[in-house]
């Protein structure tokens, strides 16, 4: 079973997290924060992940504190889900139409950290949430996951469509790489022979 439970605690968040890669697409999310529960509840339905997240932050402070770690958490259980990602697809992408919305994410479980982040998202806030915490979720993500995950706005006006067009590819581009690989079972997709 390819699975990982974070149990992050610092003085600004304290957060459970446990993430099974080859789930249903059930989740239990209780972040503290309405905009991320509905993004991570999309996310694990979207990438067929049993996830469930529990955060206590200080959101009387912000979000920023919140989002960041649970992107680091989440990035840290999917690396230690995946192991030596012995068999995986390993590359994934997605295109996804959210209303006037178009959004891209390629994701390359290559070890190595990298985001490339064409979003703009046009308001500064939906709802009570910081649009620019985005970026900040998936920098985390990425450099504790130790993947290169590209996100590509092609059309929006929108900014919760754009959001939720981003989380929506990244799960299904993710859903994709994480797949075992029925012709390379149980080899590292790496010509170096590693992807950690």
């Amino acid at each position: 079973m390819r699975d990982a439970t974070i149990d992050r605690v610092t003085a600004e968040t304290e957060i459970h997290l446990t993430w099974e890669l080859d789930g249903s697409g059930e989740s239990r999310v209780d972040t503290g924060c309405g905009f991320l529960n509905h993004m991570l509840t999309l996310f694990a339905a979207h990438g067929r992940f049993d996830l469930e997240v529990v955060c206590r932050g200080d959101v009387e402070v912000d979000d920023h504190h919140t989002v960041e770690d649970i992107g680091i958490a989440l990035g840290q259980a999917l690396a230690r889900a995946l192991g030596e990602k012995r068999g995986i697809t390993r590359y994934g992408s997605a295109v996804i139409p959210m209303d006037e919305a178009l959004v891209l994410a390629a994701v390359d479980l290559s070890g190595r950290s990298a985001l490339g982040f064409d979003l703009p998202i046009p308001t500064e806030k939906v709802g009570g949430f910081d649009t620019e915490l985005v970026k900040e979720f998936f920098l985390a993500f990425t450099r504790e996951a130790r993947l290169a995950l590209h996100l590509r706005e092609f059309a929006g006006e929108n900014s919760h469509h754009i959001i939720e067009a981003a989380f929506k590819a990244v799960a299904r581009a993710l859903r994709a790489a994480v797949k075992i690989d029925g012709e390379a079972s149980g080899e590292i997709p790496s010509t170096k022979g590693t992807l950690v």
